[in-house]
């Protein structure tokens, strides 16, 4: 599935209108060698697919900025033998007319028109730092042009500026068919982790819950996860980003899961977090309905016009308050929370920007202050609390890790939130875990 050329164009001649004159340089991703002659399957650069739709490797986006305009596909030529090893190439002229290019040329031809392309132009805005590679590609062709103009310093650009932020402010807000995708993502990667809820026994290794997640996932659509999931079982789940998911689960542990798909270059980020036999222990339960209560609070706090930060520091305050009342934290709440206390049990923030990245661009502070929430913006929700072995730490709380996150699309009077359809509260999971067949 494709979004509109139009869409596209749009989004190039907003870019065009932020950046004064010069050029405009953007790679997508490379092919990365997974091992001998084999290859990760590939995934294009979020920057440069938000800007042109184009699918395929070995492409870049060049854009002449000013009144008069001028947007240069530069892609894999046609090549009917590599097409019967790897599939349908657009090639230049059919990219050109699709993606609604003003040109497009072989990807061989890039080093020489770069050259005519650099000269005289005063910036050059590309994503600088992104890939040494391209940065020292990049600095020669400059060089080049500049020895073309006899060594005269405006032969060719004199400034070199990051394009990144200016793109990620754009993509921070998601415009309708954005916000269309994004909730599909979360109903399919809800309906995953039901499935996966409903699959859960005792002795099964957490792999053999990915598994479901990425069945559902397939399933339905998406063809890739967001990012590698996390089935963090027991003790496991006190690991913010464990990986393995190659432990047998037991009686008694709690299972979290963070797993979200990825719909047509679009993320879903969900974290549910529940026990494998059903039915949530008095201390998990404990810890479970305070981490919840922190969702909540943050919640309240997500408005339109609201700092970003404001909900991150209600959660805080509520998973202070809960650590204090069930005996991890003594002292009063305030003096907690400017000691950090509560970091030793809760040390990441409250969540991130999501989008088609899954911790999504666009800046958090806008001059050292946290910018106000904006209808069109998505971020995550998530809590959490995780007790590793410590002095302070009693028995029963020891190996207990608890993440609860949602999707929020911010709109006009609020929000919505995209993960909705996961059961949330502990008589939800528990009912849903007693209908299992």
């Amino acid at each position: 599935m494709m979004i509109a050329t139009e869409r596209h164009q749009a989004r190039r001649a907003a870019l065009n209108a932020r950046l004064s004159a010069g050029l405009v340089v953007l790679p997508t991703a490379r092919v990365q060698r997974r091992n001998n002659d084999n290859d990760f399957t590939f995934r294009f650069d979020s920057d440069f697919h938000y800007l042109t739709g184009f699918p395929e490797p070995e492409a870049v986006l060049v854009m002449v900025l000013g009144a008069q305009p001028r947007t240069i596909l530069f892609c894999l030529p046609k090549n009917e033998t590599m097409e019967i090893w790897e599939g349908f190439r657009y090639g230049p002229a059919a990219a050109r007319g699709e993606f609604g290019f003003d040109e497009a040329y072989p990807i061989e031809e890039f080093d020489q028109r770069m050259v005519e392309l650099l000269a005289h132009q005063p910036t050059l805005y590309c994503p600088v730092g992104d890939d040494e590679r391209w940065d020292a590609r990049l600095i020669e062709l400059i060089n080049r042009a500049r020895r073309r103009g006899r060594g005269s310093y405006h032969a060719a650009p004199l400034g070199l500026v990051d394009i990144r932020a200016t793109i990620g402010e754009m993509r921070l807000i998601k415009d309708a068919h954005e916000a269309d995708l994004m909730r599909e993502a979360g109903r399919i990667s809800a309906d995953a982790h039901i499935r996966a809820m409903r699959a859960a026994r005792p002795g099964m290794f957490e792999y053999e819950i990915e598994a479901e997640l990425l069945h559902e996932f397939y399933r339905r659509g998406s063809r890739y996860p967001a990012y590698g999931a996390i089935v963090a079982s027991g003790a496991n789940a006190t690991c913010l980003h464990y990986h393995q998911n190659d432990r047998r689960m037991e009686d008694g542990d709690l299972l979290l899961i963070d797993a979200g798909c990825e719909l047509h270059g679009y993320a879903a980020d969900i974290t549910r977090t529940f026990p494998i036999n059903g039915r949530f222990s008095g201390p998990q339960k404990d810890v479970y309905e305070l981490v919840l209560a922190a969702m909540h609070s943050a919640f309240d706090a997500v408005r339109p016009g609201r700092p970003r930060g404001d909900y991150h520091t209600a959660a805080v305050r509520t998973l202070t308050a809960g650590l204090v009342d069930l005996g991890l934290l003594q002292g009063e709440v305030d003096g907690l929370i400017e000691q950090l206390a509560y970091k030793q049990f809760y040390m990441h923030g409250t969540g991130h920007w999501l989008g088609m990245d899954v911790h999504d661009t666009g800046e958090y502070e806008v001059d050292g202050v946290s910018r106000p929430l904006l209808p069109g913006m998505v971020l995550t929700v998530e809590p959490g609390l995780y007790f590793r072995p410590a002095a302070n730490v009693p028995e029963h709380f020891v190996g207990i890790g608890v993440r609860i996150e949602d999707d929020l699309l911010l709109t006009e009077d609020g929000f919505d939130n995209l993960s909705a359809g996961v059961p949330k509260t502990v008589a939800e999971i528990e009912a849903l875990m007693a209908d299992r067949a």
